[in-house]
């Protein structure tokens, strides 16, 4: 059984003129009254009465019209269940951010894709902040999390999240850092410092460093800002972190902020996605998400 057929035989069963059916369904007479002949045939039953001046339905046809409207309804529903079903993303995401991000913002952020985009798998990577831009050139993840370098290689888009401020952080207990702290005429030469390897937070600590003509006393090197807050708090000097793992840190009351002056210049952090993958699918809802819920 046609759908097609279906189609015409309910126009004719509710025009009840061959003639009219026929140019509402864009064919001929001849062609609806072989349509009736075949349905006819199937279902084993006379659909129509016809003789010189009227056509009417038998029971049978009356029916069979019930059948054929339900019929067709049902498909179009499929078709539209079909479409939508269709037209949702799947797939997978990847992303890399520190554990910081992760908990903090990034949380939310996540939440809002998967309330949009409930089929779309999301594969979280963490790690070194300073890593996150070399993960998103790489190609090794989709989107990074990271924070804005002060040259954009011309292969990145940035979106940006948040400004975070950063910070020098000293332990909250007595030592040789908290007396070295307390004297009137702080010697920033003699104060061991924990920095990151690399990344944007070295780069800020070094320039700061620079402009009041200091030579830092580096005492050790960290990959990931969390490190440097747990090296800080056991007493082992003094770091530079940003503000935003300093308030998420589990610790955060075994240290304290050190007041300086200029205050080092904060950095921007946000998505970072290489420019040819803004044309994927996924990639751009996360994108379109990102700039919705930060209108929120």
């Amino acid at each position: 059984m046609d759908f097609k057929d279906l189609s015409q035989y309910i126009v004719l069963a509710e025009t009840l003129h061959y003639g009219q059916a026929a140019q509402k369904c864009h064919t001929s007479a001849s062609t609806i009254s072989r349509v009736v002949q075949r349905l006819e045939e199937e279902v084993g039953q006379r659909l129509f009465e016809r003789d010189r001046r009227d056509v009417r339905l038998t029971q049978a046809g009356l029916e069979f019209k019930e059948f054929a409207v339900r019929t067709l309804e049902q498909f179009q529903q499929f078709q539209r269940q079909l479409h939508t079903q269709a037209s949702e993303l799947q797939g997978e995401l990847s992303l890399y951010c520190t554990v910081t991000a992760s908990y903090s913002f990034l949380s939310d952020l996540l939440r809002a894709f998967r309330e949009r985009h409930p089929k779309v798998d999301i594969r979280l990577r963490t790690g070194d902040a300073a890593q996150a831009v070399d993960m998103a050139l790489s190609g090794e993840v989709d989107i990074a999390i990271a924070a804005r370098p002060d040259q954009l290689s011309p292969r990145l888009s940035f979106k940006s999240i948040t400004q975070v401020p950063l910070a020098f952080i000293a332990p909250n207990q007595p030592g040789v850092v908290a007396d070295a702290l307390s004297q009137p005429e702080v010697d920033w030469s003699k104060l061991p410092m924990i920095l990151s390897e690399q990344g944007l937070g070295r780069v800020r600590a070094e320039r700061w460093f620079k402009q009041q003509g200091i030579k830092p006393n580096i005492y050790g090197q960290v990959s990931g800002n969390e490190a440097i807050v747990s090296m800080v708090a056991l007493g082992f000097g003094v770091g530079v972190v940003p503000e935003l793992v300093l308030t998420n840190s589990p610790i955060a009351e075994k240290v304290r902020t050190i007041s300086v002056t200029p205050e080092l210049e904060p950095f921007s952090v946000g998505l970072c996605v290489v420019n040819q993958h803004m044309g994927h699918p996924l990639v751009k809802a996360f994108w379109q998400v990102s700039e919705d819920w930060l209108k929120q």
